[in-house]
């Protein structure tokens, strides 16, 4: 076991080795330090060695020191007992509950330990030998066990043989005692019930899927019987197999040694072997026929137990559900919709005739605002624009227009000069620029010329 640090420390350990304050209250921190050292150090002890199981004795002769035992033990033992950190393992057996198993399967468990009726109330002496179970612990054992028992072969058997569950937890319990106290755990919390069989202690297991393990029945040890015959059979059938392997060998010698009458003897007595096999096998057949179509009902049951559960439920949840109600309520829902679809279609109407009369009036508005942008002239002397194209009165007033002149304009340059220096702008005052008249005037006169 891992010590703690200030186990070389002397002086600190001396002050853990002596006994306790009488009263607490005169020193409370250095009282439940000394405590805790002392409860921490014994849960890890009992870790170490797999047990469930203390008493002052072993104790004392775990944690001495250089010649010297722990004078204040007694003391935690009390103190721990008062906190419900451990409990005598007399009233801890006791504490199963009478009403679910009766106290004589409670005996079952209790039987290997050692039995002491010693009290602590009035006293401060605890006697050497008095076993206590750490509770914390003994759960762990129990959650272990339940957890080891699952995950193993034995997990399709409801019912195992006290034997065979000390074999499945050797790594588990360190002694029978251990496996004791985390049965009696397990049967505390209604996972396990012990029984007694023909002077054998069998276990009943809680299978997955159930709360609480239900008591044993004529079913139990029916399948118990059945189970063990299987394996009972398994067993000779095994032994008779190389017993006939045996003979079979010992002919081969004998023969080889010339002995030809013993190497006869020898296997007639293989062929009777064989023969006991095979009739042993049969009857294993059999029962293993039986087991499968065992396991094969317990299945249909529970099937059988789910589908009436179904069908409850379903007439629960159909009760107030009537062919006739459903299709009055498709109709109504049927209904409801058609309503939908007129109130949705009046409303989509009367939304497209207001947006054709904003429209209108959005365009009219337009057309005024056009109006008014447009600027004032009076067209009232102006002839009317012709609608259609040239007709006979226009043919007249075109042919009574002049010729175009086909010869040379007799215009000299010094005319034109002379004469657009006269001209004046009347309206806007300004002269125009004469280089560009000119030039005007000129492309005119090549023009005319050209013609």
């Amino acid at each position: 076991m891992s010590l703690p640090p200030e186990w070389n420390d002397d002086e600190r350990m001396n002050f853990m080795f002596s006994e306790f304050k009488e009263n607490r209250d005169v020193n409370t921190t250095d009282w439940d330090s000394k405590m805790d050292f002392w409860t921490a150090l014994i849960m890890r002890s009992c870790r170490r060695r797999g047990s469930v199981i203390v008493n002052l004795q072993d104790l004392n002769k775990t944690f001495q020191r250089k010649e010297k035992t722990p004078l204040g033990l007694s003391t935690v033992i009390q103190t721990m007992a008062r906190c419900g950190k451990i409990q005598r393992e007399s009233e801890f057996a006791a504490s199963v509950d009478c009403g679910w198993v009766s106290w004589s399967v409670g005996m079952l468990l209790v039987k290997p330990l050692k039995w002491t009726f010693s009290t602590l109330l009035g006293s401060n002496r605890v006697p050497l030998e008095e076993s206590f179970v750490v509770i914390e612990l003994v759960k762990e054992k129990a959650a272990e066990l339940l957890k080891v028992y699952r995950s193993s072969d034995f997990s399709s058997c409801s019912v195992v043989s006290f034997q065979e569950l000390c074999t499945l937890s050797s790594n588990i319990c360190a002694d029978e005692s251990t496996l004791c106290m985390a049965l009696l755990q397990l049967q505390k919390d209604k996972q396990v019930i012990v029984s007694l069989h023909e002077g054998e202690k069998i276990v009943k297991f809680c299978q997955p899927g159930q709360d609480r393990v239900s008591p044993f029945g004529d079913i139990d040890i029916g399948i118990y019987q059945l189970q063990r015959s299987e394996k009972l059979l398994e067993e000779r059938v095994q032994k008779l197999n190389l017993e006939a392997d045996r003979c079979k060998e010992e002919a081969r010698i004998l023969l080889r040694d010339g002995k030809k009458t013993q190497a006869l003897r020898c296997l007639r007595g293989r062929k009777r072997v064989e023969k006991r096999a095979d009739s042993l096998f049969a009857k294993l057949e059999t029962i293993r026929g039986i087991l499968e179509r065992i396991a094969q009902s317990q299945t249909d049951k529970m099937v059988m137990q789910a589908y009436q559960a179904g069908v409850s439920a379903l007439r629960m949840s159909l009760k107030d559900v009537t062919v006739e109600r459903a299709e009055n309520l498709v109709d109504q829902i049927q209904e409801l919709c058609d309503t939908q679809d007129e109130v949705n279609q009046t409303i989509s109407s009367g939304v497209a005739a207001a947006v054709d009369e904003d429209m209108d009036e959005l365009e009219k508005e337009l057309k005024a605002l056009l109006d008014e942008s447009e600027p004032d002239v009076n067209t009232s002397g102006l002839p009317a624009v012709p609608t259609n194209r040239l007709g006979p009165t226009s043919e007249q007033t075109l042919s009574s227009l002049p010729d175009v002149p086909r010869g040379h304009l007799h215009v000299t340059t010094d005319a034109l000069e002379e004469e657009l220096n006269r001209l004046t702008l009347s309206e806007a005052g300004a002269q125009l620029q004469i280089p560009s008249v000119l030039s005007v005037f000129r492309t005119f006169q090549t023009t005319c010329g050209s013609t």
